[in-house]
């Protein structure tokens, strides 16, 4: 288990479980010292998580987590040290909000078309009519047991370790057939966002959106990308190697993160991953990319 753990979501974010002092609490408990709180496109949590974790000893890193997109593909782009205020962030959150609440509807017909029998209602009152894919796995795993697609998701079965969101990877994410297109930013207004609130730019989980697209990859990072986060719960150990080499070929700093969300990723614990106790040497590198930017914040 790792102390520094550098993508994490409160119930800010529309799939997670916590509110910020219990997801603080959570990580005295589970040994992490040193945690950036990066909700979905939302920087309302960033001042309560910072202060109750100051009571418990624990340093919180200001950070968000922005969906965009780059060449027709969908990422998220985490920003560290960033100031939670910049207006750029609230209308940002506003801006998905009614897409998604839109989008949710849609999701739910789809899920009916896919074959899945479940109750909408509860998830329509849930949170405030944004219905994400894993919620309607949730609803489905535990509504419709006879549905034998549903079969690898439930225990014992190839896709049971994080059955709701392997569930929207599988069903829901981009090109497959429950998808909803959302318009999120582009990247490089996403990448402008994070500089303009002082932050520093990092691709999350890449191995989950580009994979080892080495060409995409640089691509990605002539956007302004500062850093890469190579230590996924997502990663396998031949991923790992290979995002930390192409950091290091493209000058880019290594981050480290469990992204963690509560009860839809029961798999995935805080700081549950392994860097090789290199914490000390990654936290560093991400603080000098950080002092290596010209100021931009407006």
């Amino acid at each position: 288990m790792s102390w520094l753990d550098l993508h994490m979501h409160t119930h800010f974010s529309d799939d997670g479980t916590y509110s910020p002092e219990e997801l603080m609490e959570l990580c005295a408990q589970s040994g992490v010292r040193v945690a950036a709180v990066s909700d979905h496109n939302c920087t309302r949590s960033v001042a309560r998580t910072v202060r109750h974790a100051r009571s418990l000893g624990i340093e919180c890193i200001p950070a968000v987590e922005l969906d965009c997109t780059y060449q027709g593909i969908d990422l998220h782009l985490l920003g560290y040290w960033i100031d939670p205020d910049h207006p750029g962030f609230a209308q940002t959150e506003q801006a998905i909000q009614e897409q998604e609440q839109l989008a949710g509807e849609q999701r739910i017909q789809l899920a009916y078309s896919m074959g899945f029998q479940f109750d909408a209602e509860p998830l329509r009152r849930e949170k405030g009519g944004i219905v994400t894919g894993e919620m309607i796995a949730e609803a489905a795993l535990a509504q419709d047991p006879e549905n034998p697609a549903l079969l690898p998701y439930r225990p014992g079965g190839a896709r049971s370790d994080n059955p709701y969101v392997n569930i929207y990877w599988d069903f829901f994410s981009q090109g497959k057939p429950g998808y909803v297109p959302v318009a999120f930013q582009s990247l490089e207004e996403a990448v402008t966002l994070v500089r303009s609130a002082g932050g520093l730019p990092v691709l999350a989980h890449p191995g989950n959106n580009i994979h080892e697209d080495t060409a995409l990859l640089h691509g990605i990072v002539e956007q302004g990308v500062r850093g890469i986060e190579a230590y996924s719960s997502y990663h396998s150990p031949e991923q790992v190697t290979f995002y930390v080499q192409q950091a290091e070929m493209l000058s880019v700093a290594v981050s480290c993160g469990s992204d963690f969300h509560g009860k839809i990723k029961p798999g995935i614990t805080l700081g549950g991953f392994n860097c090789g106790g290199q914490e000390a040497e990654l936290l560093r590198g991400l603080q000098e990319a950080l002092q290596k930017l010209p100021p931009t914040k407006l």
